[in-house]
């Protein structure tokens, strides 16, 4: 797992993070994966692109799934810039035998609709473009209520991290199972 606060778990007990989450039912599923968090609070496309490297190397996986570029965005960080890492990670996660996988991100409106709009479209054109299974924006029903977030008003509470591993779910499993 490769990401930013969101699959860090930012704000709550180690144990309540959705990735956490997935790792538990993995094992009650008894499934042979092994989960690695990766995921470091703040992180942008660039600094996951730095850091990947060393993970693939030290930690060989099967599948690296992708959850940033809502950093990039909250900065206002260049688009081009944000796609071409995003692209130079999956390039060497499959250089590396990985399967690479991402999440769609969002960013809030206030940004203006050229900004929001391009930064939108990166990843429904790379996961199309790249064929790179993406989990889909619109299966987190999280993200329109305003109770399922921490009270900074950005960070998933615990009573989400059920609802993202259940979004990301259909995305991993077909390939967990390969």
């Amino acid at each position: 797992m490769l990401g930013d606060s969101i699959s860090a778990a930012y704000g709550l007990d180690a144990g309540q993070g959705w990735v956490r989450l997935l790792e538990q039912k993995l094992k009650a599923r008894g499934a042979p994966h092994r989960v690695v968090n990766a995921s470091v609070t703040g992180e942008t496309t660039a600094g996951g692109l730095a850091r990947l490297p060393g993970l693939l190397e030290r930690h060989k996986p099967s599948v690296v799934l992708v959850e940033l570029g809502g950093n990039d965005g909250l900065r206002a960080l260049p688009v081009k810039a944000m796609r071409a890492n995003l692209e130079r990670i999956i390039e060497l996660t499959r250089n590396a035998g990985a399967q690479p996988a991402m999440f769609e991100m969002r960013i809030p409106d206030n940004y203006g609709p050229a900004y929001t709009e391009a930064f939108a479209r990166v990843f429904t054109e790379i996961s199309r473009d790249r064929n790179v299974p993406m989990v889909p924006i619109g299966r987190m029903h999280f993200v329109t209520d305003p109770k399922s977030f921490q009270e900074d008003g950005i960070h998933p509470g615990p009573v989400a991290q059920p609802q993202i591993l259940d979004a990301a779910w259909p995305t991993l499993e077909p390939l967990l199972q390969r």
